[in-house]
């Protein structure tokens, strides 16, 4: 058996065609939509609502940390739009979702991310791609379980759960091979971004699954540039499978 993981497509729709080449299945964790390209700030939903000039802008006030004034800059853009913010973000949300979910690979197993929109995937998965979370799956006798989306923090990201309701899922699983998660264990290597130098907000729900049950392993993405792409916590070998956006190469399974 062979299985391609990607995470943080944000958005990479030829990379995407791709990721499930001579594999018997892609699985996806999730952040597939484009909000803001920090790469490309002609990019994304904000990019494509409000142009470059604008959004260079607020990526710089984010970039230094300045979150009141990025989200006071952000209201003012949308102060000045025609349409109502919702409806331009699922809007411009469904034109990336359509692109995005025609090019996936099929079989496709995929879980939201902290920037997907969940009330959408519905009009776009189904024929051969399957949402799961809070779940588990068989794949060739080794037990895989879901669990998407982030935790609640100051970015304020469209996704974000409560940590109560987070760990209720994850404890929910019980024993698993394999762990699918958005996010990685509360684990600073794991969490922080050498080029936002940054925290970002990691599961203590996932690090007591990995001290009860011990999977073999916890795949996870969301942080784009770690400290350390994998660590071995006990028997259970953690894996960041990478920036899909950048990268273009998913993280190979095989057994």
């Amino acid at each position: 058996m062979r299985v391609h993981v990607v995470s943080d497509v944000h958005g990479n729709v030829d990379a995407l065609s791709r990721a499930g080449d001579g594999a018997d299945a892609l699985i996806c964790l999730g952040d597939l939509l484009s909000f803001v390209d920090y790469s490309d700030p002609a990019g994304g939903i904000m990019g494509e609502l409000f142009g470059a000039a604008a959004i260079s802008q607020f990526i710089a006030l984010r970039t230094a940390q300045r979150f009141d004034e990025a989200r006071a800059f952000s209201r003012s853009l949308w102060e000045r739009h025609d349409e109502e913010p919702r409806v331009a973000v699922e809007g411009a949300a469904r034109r990336q979702y359509q692109r995005l979910f025609e090019a996936m690979p099929r079989p496709a197993y995929a879980i939201y991310g902290n920037v997907d929109l969940p009330t959408l995937w519905g009009e776009f998965t189904g024929d051969g791609v399957r949402v799961l979370d809070g779940e588990t799956l068989s794949l060739d006798g080794r037990v895989f379980g879901f669990v998407g989306g982030g935790l609640q923090t100051r970015y304020r990201t469209p996704y974000e759960r409560p940590d109560e309701e987070y760990a209720e899922r994850i404890t929910a699983l019980g024993t698993v091979d394999v762990l699918c998660a958005h996010i990685p264990p509360a684990r600073p290597e794991l969490t922080y971004d050498v080029v936002s130098r940054r925290f970002e907000r990691g599961s203590e729900a996932i690090l007591r699954l990995i001290e009860t049950t011990a999977p073999d392993q916890v795949l996870f993405g969301h942080v784009h540039q770690p400290l350390q792409r994998r660590l071995r916590i006990g028997r259970t070998e953690c894996v960041n499978v990478g920036h899909f956006r950048a990268a273009g190469q998913p993280y190979v399974m095989s057994w």
